[in-house]
């Protein structure tokens, strides 16, 4: 895995923080997508259905009041006179309608024009009761629906409720349109939560790849597309898991049968008669090749990270630096906070530290002298731990900095690199990587090698004990 300098690991960081964004923004685009159908098709069906029941309704409320008028004259026709006064009397307590003598002098108050259903109810009353019938919406400042019919030769005004004629009002209309859409975003949630779900849970288990770590497995059931994709995945991470089990294999092999011919020769360059420069040159030789098995076993060895406890990486970080100062060709320079935690295990840690110290040390020597400047930090920031070991030396091209951490990788003309596996470094971002940390590599100001490291802070006693650790 590659790991950028911090200038690659802003970009990297803010292209992971979009990622994050586009995870999670899939489920709201298609939320939105979903509520712009919906109220899109809402309104449209709104529009669209007061636009063709606008005759229809016109006409059965033209059909109400030719009958109420016709119904009322004829009661009124043929009742006796002296029975006139009590049924108009019931029809304004009983049915709501009012009779007046329409006189000239009337004050009345034009209907309401811009109402899209009354021009279509207008010409259905006239048509029924004659092109006189007159319409108003108040009489003499009483509001109502006013319309005229006659008797004999008589003018009279009827006057009705306007509940009685009016259908839902716009308010009505958006209140059930409110319900409705609030039901469909109900809905529209539970169709997007449905569609996003299989693609967060085959996120999650690539994130846990990335980290090292082997995910369950992906349910093999639903739509026959996300039924075939976690099909495929988790036959990937079987494959994954056998090459790396295979390569653990490999490599633990090939190491330890190269270590008994190393032994036999120690021995024979002991038993030769050869020169103390010779003897010491080929003593060096054959204790490099055995640094280089040794890396190859740490490389390929196994981990399991759910035995961490809490580590004082502090503390750590000060006994190597003890150590260091012991050193004829190594100078250290320490801002270390005291009483800093991780979550770890120890022996890792100390290899990662071990590691970069004698990385700067062969590598990251200050110019024109055979001394290696090193600096060790470690402080908190924010909720994570920061811990930073640098040297004085040449550095490495920026454009190569991610190849530092590849395995096997050597930058002979940046880092006077000249033996070696390669690695070192990959094996410090493997340990980084395991225990939940960043790593990043960048150019010092005045020459040298940074190597930080970000890990998460090691919860309080009260969390750990709630996590059961």
């Amino acid at each position: 895995m590659r790991v950028p300098s911090p200038s690659n690991g802003m970009h990297t960081m803010s292209y992971q923080a979009r990622q994050r964004w586009f995870s999670n923004g899939l489920f709201w685009r298609t939320f939105f997508l979903l509520t712009f159908l919906i109220t899109a098709s809402m309104v449209a069906w709104v529009a669209s259905f007061r636009m063709v029941e606008r005759g229809p309704r016109a006409e059965q409320m033209a059909a109400q009041i030719v009958s109420i008028v016709t119904i009322t004259r004829a009661a009124l026709t043929h009742s006796a006179p002296e029975m006139r006064r009590e049924l108009l009397f019931d029809l304004a307590s009983n049915e709501g309608i009012r009779i007046y003598p329409l006189e000239k002098t009337d004050k009345v108050t034009p209907p309401d024009d811009d109402s899209p259903v009354f021009p279509d109810l207008a010409y259905y009353v006239k048509q029924a009761m004659g092109d006189d019938t007159q319409f108003a919406a108040g009489v003499n400042d009483v509001d109502g629906f006013w319309v005229s019919f006659k008797i004999d030769e008589d003018e009279y005004w009827l006057m009705l409720d306007r509940g009685r004629l009016d259908h839902a009002s716009s308010l009505q209309w958006l209140g059930w349109g409110s319900i409705a859409l609030v039901l469909s975003l109900i809905g529209a949630v539970f169709i997007s939560t449905l569609i996003n779900q299989p693609l967060a849970r085959l996120t999650a288990a690539a994130r846990a790849i990335a980290k090292g770590q082997r995910p369950d497995a992906l349910p093999e059931s639903g739509p026959t597309e996300i039924r075939e994709a976690n099909l495929s995945f988790n036959q990937m991470v079987d494959d994954l898991a056998r090459i790396e089990s295979d390569r653990a294999v490999i490599l633990a092999g090939i190491s330890h049968d190269l270590r008994t011919p190393l032994a036999r020769m120690q021995l024979e360059v002991e038993m030769a008669h050869l020169s103390d420069d010779a003897r010491d040159g080929m003593h060096a030789d054959l204790a490099q090749m055995d640094a280089i098995i040794g890396q190859f076993l740490d490389y390929a060895k196994p981990f399991d990270n759910s035995s961490f406890t809490p580590v004082d990486i502090s503390g750590l970080l000060q006994d190597a630096a003890s150590h260091s100062k012991r050193q004829a060709d190594v100078q250290v320079t320490t801002n270390i906070g005291a009483g800093i935690e991780i979550m770890g295990n120890t022996v890792e840690l100390e290899r990662i530290i071990s590691n970069l110290i004698e990385n700067a040390r062969r590598y990251g020597k200050t110019a024109q002298t055979d001394v290696a400047n090193i600096d060790i930090l470690c402080k908190h920031e924010g909720h994570s731990i920061k811990v930073e070991i640098a040297d004085h030396g040449p550095g490495a091209p920026d454009s190569e900095l991610e190849h530092l951490l590849r395995p096997f990788t050597r930058l002979d003309t940046a880092r006077g690199q000249a033996n070696g596996s390669g690695l070192g470094l990959a094996i410090v971002n493997r340990i980084v990587i395991r225990h939940n940390g960043k790593l990043h590599l960048r150019n010092r100001e005045g020459g040298g090698l940074v190597v930080q490291m970000v890990f998460p802070q090691a919860p309080r006693s009260g969390s750990r004990k709630q996590a059961g650790v």
